[in-house]
């Protein structure tokens, strides 16, 4: 299976960015509108690209139009699907088996919230997908799953309920633990929390959880 980085228009920290990619192997790079231009700037060439380009710089695109081993989609800016969700459906179809999302997150909440429900996309696929920024790591979660303390993304990991309750919820190697809870969508009872052991464990039985781990 292939791994796959999306680097999308949203706000990206040069530095956490660049340490990510110098440290993560990928098959493809995908660059999505805004996102070419932190491609281009950091001399990185990216395997597609995709986009409306309405928020893009005419140079930028130029110069990655001139390299014939850059496959590049353009979409009209009145479509039914986000850049960022055209970028995913094109990393599930190359048959990846994990992909990350740089860029995904920022200024807009909108735009965040929507990229949170683009990653049910790949859930559905069983492929691992997630956004990272300098300060979150945030995925989404269909079924039980453990986290070990050294892995974790910073100090804290909260979850919440995507659409309808989690049921059954237990949170075990934490600091507030539960125990066959139902959280609903709007319960913020699993903000914040801490891993305490070496490797939490979450179960349930029903439903699907974001899953945020967090530097304070």
């Amino acid at each position: 299976m292939n791994k796959t980085v999306i680097v999308s228009g949203g706000d990206i920290d040069t530095k956490s960015a660049l340490d990510f990619l110098k440290n993560c192997t990928y098959d493809y790079l995908i660059g999505v509108d805004r996102g070419i231009e932190f491609l281009a700037e950091a001399q990185l060439m990216p395997t597609h690209i995709v986009g409306d380009f309405d928020s893009t710089s005419l140079s930028v695109l130029s110069y990655f139009q001139q390299r014939p081993d850059i496959k590049i989609y353009t979409y009209q800016p009145e479509k039914d699907l986000t850049d960022t969700q055209i970028a995913v459906k094109l990393a599930v179809e190359l048959d990846s088996g994990c992909i990350f999302i740089l860029g995904g997150t920022g200024s807009r909440a909108d735009h965040t919230l929507a990229n949170i429900s683009v990653l049910s996309i790949p859930l559905e696929y069983g492929i691992d997908c997630c956004l990272i920024d300098k300060h979150n790591r945030i995925g989404l979660r269909n079924q039980s799953f453990s986290i070990k303390k050294q892995e974790q993304y910073g100090t804290y990991i909260s979850f919440f309920a995507l659409g309808k309750p989690v049921e059954g919820l237990t949170l075990k190697g934490v600091r507030y633990p539960l125990t066959k809870y139902t959280l609903s969508a709007f319960d913020p009872i699993c903000v914040s929390n801490e891993i305490l052991e070496t490797e939490a464990e979450i179960t349930f039985q029903k439903g699907t959880l974001i899953v945020i781990e967090s530097v304070d």
